[in-house]
């Protein structure tokens, strides 16, 4: 509190009998505390946050396995290699970024905002790299092992801070709720620039097939060499144009971030004389109940969407025989997401949200079915794919609704466990990337042994079983799994109305004791 003759003033006639002072000076009644709410445009600039790992993401996930394959021509032995190790990779430095998070200082800037502001420069770069072909076809595998960890590690440093971020921008629950369902929107639509960026862009190039892959060397390297040359170097420059797009998209979106988002700190915790340790808070965190069985839950039917979204492209070029479609299906997908969003929004907060993960991620299950066993036809395949993006965005918009949720029931068992936000996020992400790096590796390699042609026009009959089978049947039996674990989280509507009631508490609690403390001392030193 500011000292100066009003505060002065102020804290005396808070403490001394109103009968002594002056009329003048007598304090007024003391108004109701107002909800603290989120402006429109503070929600929209946070949300904007969310863009960035979104379009990067989505541009990887979707496009890194096609690129490697057939236009960087990496074989798929190592192509496996570098999705697997660069997805753990990436999980694993999700924990380590979130251990440096939580032994970071509260700066002018907040906590978080600085890990944001300053890996985004290199993290652009690194993007850059990945999408570039060098000229050494041996140190090749190097070279995208190299820069696709670099890029995750910076984008880490980007998104979990961000993340976290969720706990800071308000201490009313529905005022979080309400800006993580701005975030899921706009993060939905950063799924759906990457995709329009990457696939139309890289779409207009028209990548050289063999119309033989089991032909000779001499057929490989001999027919059409001048025109196949060039038509590849034409794909690869527009792997690097779509690339410039959304690395100019992730700064434009970290500038609005930190310039229209504030952190604010919990006042019970600003009285906290020291924060926890990194492993103590880990053990406290992972000995939760809820947290551990919501990370479970979402562990599985991640990685169904995951294995869904790691395969689409491969499975459409080569299943089902829509090589110059692949990228408007992604779109009609992700299309059909955004706009959901905000149902799936309305449906959480009437019905609850255990109910829209029931409903939400289940609805994905008949139409992986249809397109498991039917024939391939590009108008029910667009139907499927505007259906599927309702699941889509439930998957979406659940596992960051709800998480505030468990941290929220952990305050309240571990009132002195400040700090531990970062963990939380950080280790959710941790396990749902790990798993998915497996996924993607296997998946990889899977299609290794199947027999997969870099570059053929077709595949054999066995590639094309085992694309329908990681896009179709393994993403339903891990999204049966997740809902059977699903049964077993704690907190529902009833439960998230308890907390809410005990935080408030808490808060006018510790907010009532740090202003008392501060007129005491204020009117001693008057006395």
């Amino acid at each position: 509190m500011a000292k100066g003759e009003g505060a002065e003033s102020g804290s005396a006639a808070g403490l001394l009998p109103t009968g002594i002072l002056p009329a003048a000076e007598r304090p007024a009644q003391k108004e109701p505390k107002k909800k603290q709410q989120l402006s429109i445009c503070n929600k929209l600039c946070y949300a904007v946050g969310g863009a960035p790992y979104q379009v990067t993401g989505c541009a990887l996930g979707f496009f890194l396995q096609i690129y490697l394959l057939d236009v960087a021509q990496v074989e798929p032995f190592f192509a496996s290699i570098i999705l697997f190790v660069g997805r753990a990779w990436d999980a694993f430095t999700d924990p380590l970024v979130g251990f440096c998070i939580s032994k970071s200082s509260w700066t002018p800037l907040g906590r978080l905002m600085p890990w944001i502001i300053f890996s985004t420069p290199l993290a652009i770069i690194a993007y850059f790299l990945i999408w570039f072909v060098p000229d050494f076809p041996r140190g090749q595998a190097l070279w995208y092992l190299l820069f696709y960890c670099l890029f995750e590690t910076l984008v880490t440093c980007f998104h979990v801070p961000y993340s976290a971020l969720t706990m800071f921008i308000s201490t009313e629950q529905s005022e979080r709720d309400s800006a993580t369902a701005y975030r899921m929107t706009v993060e939905v639509l950063g799924t759906v620039l990457g995709t329009a960026i990457q696939g139309q862009i890289v779409g207009q190039a028209d990548t050289p097939c063999l119309q033989d892959p089991s032909d000779s060397a001499l057929a490989m390297e001999g027919a059409n060499h001048t025109q196949s040359t060039t038509s590849l170097k034409e794909t690869q420059n527009a792997y690097l144009l779509a690339a410039g797009v959304i690395a100019s998209i992730y700064v434009i979106c970290a500038v609005i971030l930190t310039l229209g988002v504030r952190e604010q700190r919990e006042p019970y915790e600003t009285q906290q004389a020291e924060p926890m340790s990194f492993f103590r808070g880990l053990r406290l965190v992972m000995s939760h109940g809820p947290y551990v069985k919501l990370i479970a839950g979402f562990l599985f039917t991640s990685l169904a969407f995951m294995l869904v979204e790691g395969n689409f492209a491969l499975f459409c070029t080569y299943t089902l025989g829509f090589r110059n479609e692949f990228q408007n299906l992604l779109l009609a997908i992700m299309l059909s997401a955004t706009f959901t969003i905000p149902i799936w929004q309305w449906f959480l907060t009437r019905f609850g949200k255990k109910t829209a993960v029931y409903v939400g991620i289940s609805s994905a299950v008949p139409f992986l079915i249809l397109v498991a066993f039917m024939e391939s036809n590009l108008i029910v395949t667009y139907v499927v794919a505007v259906a599927a993006g309702i699941s889509v965005a439930a998957a979406f918009l659940l596992p960051w609704s709800m998480l505030p949720d468990v941290i929220d029931d952990f305050h309240l068992k571990q009132p002195q466990s400040h700090g531990t936000e970062p963990i939380f996020f950080s280790f959710y992400v941790f396990f749902t990337k790990f798993a998915s790096g497996v996924s993607l590796g296997i998946s990889t390699l899977s299609l290794d042994f199947a027999g997969y042609q870099t570059r053929g026009c077709s595949q054999p009959a066995r590639v094309k079983f085992t694309l329908k089978l990681l896009v179709t049947i393994a993403p339903i039996v891990l999204i049966l799994l997740g809902l059977l674990l699903f049964k077993l989280y704690p907190i529902d509507e009833e439960k998230r109305r308890q907390n809410k009631k005990a935080l408030q508490a808490l808060r006018e609690e510790a907010s009532s004791s740090g202003c008392s403390d501060t007129d005491s001392t204020e009117l001693a030193s008057i006395l």
